[in-house]
């Protein structure tokens, strides 16, 4: 991408601020150079900065020249994301920043996860702070820790917030206005079994399921996309009743709130049965690719031989452990009643672990339906308990419920219409946001979430479309301005 390519985007103040932070490290947890970022930029202008419980900040901008007297508005967005990578991309989000790659309309980055979730939000806040646009105090609330469960939204010091009308920009629908979202449990069942030595008649096979889309486990869970850590446990499952081997490790995905895209497992089998095993995973692997070959046409299922690991569970073990990963619910479970299309319920089978003698099974469910969150931890339960395992519910937040009456809404939707000469489209999230938590602690705050068009979040396909950041743009200053008159 060329500097003067990038510097023409508009709005020209956004996207310098959103490539400034795209070249720092920031994690969920690790956040703390982009911390810095806004703790220089603030300090430079002025502005007070005040911790806000946890590591969340929030900067106080004053009103412009006659809106001194309307009320505050805070407006917030999160300042970390997800760290997903290619293995062959030079840039690691983790520990740098990300490169930047411009293609027409599109915004992306160099094998990994681009950051505009919620990057852009960030970049937005900052930029009209500095702009002449007219608007009334502000408050601008930086959260940490947002993509592991809302953590920094969840240690909000409330006290500190004094707007009581507040705009998330942390929605990822062009011409969309969010006004509620689905809850979130995150479980994880162990299932613990002793191991066996390998013995001198066992050869190994390390099985790698890679080259899946992946993307958002609640935005994109409806899209047909592979679950690498699915499609490996099919795979060795149906190998499994072919040729009995014994599995060392099974392991895959790297966050709660992504559709895995890589697995990997290993195994021992007799020498005997070495290629018939080979065979029969290699076949399961093809009819694989084929039953995805139009969602994730760069699914692969590699086999190949591999050290013998030290140990591994007995061929019925290995049964029972395929067995309930290939069981483990992944994907929609239930539409809204309400609104057309919209998932209700769903779950997600986002990490895999082995530790020594212990299988581990992450999974994140998330519902606007508070009732059905029973069913859905029951069977995972009777799943776990059925395996011989135990289940933890380890963390979970509450649905942001919509307020269809809301005075902000019904602004919003006018502002609108008057701009583009259309509606918007309402809707709730199936999807964590941040105002299910600040709303919590907040009680009878006015919220509502706006967002540019961006596609596969939590994925190295993640891109933002440079028009919708446009539009996305005028319809904040429109807001801003709207709500300071």
């Amino acid at each position: 991408m060329t500097d003067a390519g990038y510097a023409s985007l508009q709005p020209a103040a956004l996207w310098a601020r959103f490539r400034e932070l795209a070249g720092v490290a920031r994690p969920p947890r690790g956040e703390q150079a982009a911390l810095a970022l806004i703790r220089v930029w603030a300090s430079h202008l002025g502005f007070e900065v005040v911790p806000a419980g946890g590591t969340n900040l929030l900067v106080r901008v004053p009103a412009t020249a006659g809106r001194e007297a309307a009320p505050v508005v805070v407006l917030q967005a999160h300042l970390d994301m997800v760290c997903e990578r290619d293995p062959s991309s030079p840039y690691d989000p983790v520990t740098g920043g990300v490169g930047l790659v411009l293609d027409g309309d599109w915004l992306s980055a160099d094998g990994t996860t681009l950051g505009a979730d919620d990057g852009v939000g960030v970049a937005a806040m900052q930029a009209v702070a500095e702009s002449d646009a007219a608007h009334g105090p502000l408050e601008l609330l930086f959260t940490t820790a947002e993509e592991v469960g809302l953590e920094g939204a969840g240690m909000l010091d409330a006290a500190v917030v004094s707007g009581r009308r507040l705009l998330n920009l942390d929605s990822e629908e062009d011409g969309v206005l969010v006004i509620g979202c689905a809850g979130a449990t995150d479980t994880l069942i162990r299932v613990e079994a002793a191991k066996t030595p390998a013995r001198a008649s066992e050869a190994a096979l390390v099985v790698r399921a890679t080259g899946v889309v992946g993307g958002h486990s609640g935005m994109d869970i409806a899209s047909g996309r592979a679950n690498a850590i699915k499609v490996l446990a099919h795979c060795l499952r149906e190998a499994h009743e072919q040729v009995p081997f014994r599995l060392s490790s099974l392991d895959g995905g790297t966050s709660r709130n992504a559709i895995p895209r890589e697995a990997r497992a290993v195994l021992l089998v007799t020498d005997s049965k070495f290629r018939r095993a080979r065979a029969a995973l290699e076949a399961a692997g093809q009819d694989a690719m084929a039953g995805y070959a139009t969602t994730d046409p760069g699914l692969q299922l590699r086999v190949a031989e591999a050290p013998a690991p030290p140990s591994a569970w007995s061929p019925e073990t290995t049964a029972t452990l395929i067995d309930l990963t290939v069981a483990m619910p992944s994907g929609p479970l239930a539409m809204s009643p309400h609104l057309a299309e919209l998932v209700e319920t769903s779950t997600s089978l986002g990490v895999a672990v082995t530790n020594r003698g212990t299988l581990e099974l992450h999974s994140l469910t998330r519902t606007s339906n508070q009732a059905a969150l029973s069913g859905v931890l029951d069977s995972l339960s009777d799943l776990s308990r059925l395996a011989g395992g135990k289940l933890a519910v380890e963390h979970s937040y509450p649905a942001w419920e919509p307020q269809p009456t809301s005075p902000l809404l019904a602004a919003s939707v006018t502002l609108w219409r008057d701009l583009f000469g259309n509606e918007p489209r309402v809707t709730v999230a199936h999807a964590g946001l941040e105002p299910a938590l600040i709303g919590r602690d907040i009680p009878g705050i006015d919220m509502l979430s706006i967002g540019p068009r961006i596609e596969s979040p939590h994925s190295p396909g993640e891109r933002v479309s440079v028009s919708s950041v446009e539009r996305f743009w005028r319809v904040l200053l429109a807001m801003l301005d709207e709500l300071s008159t």
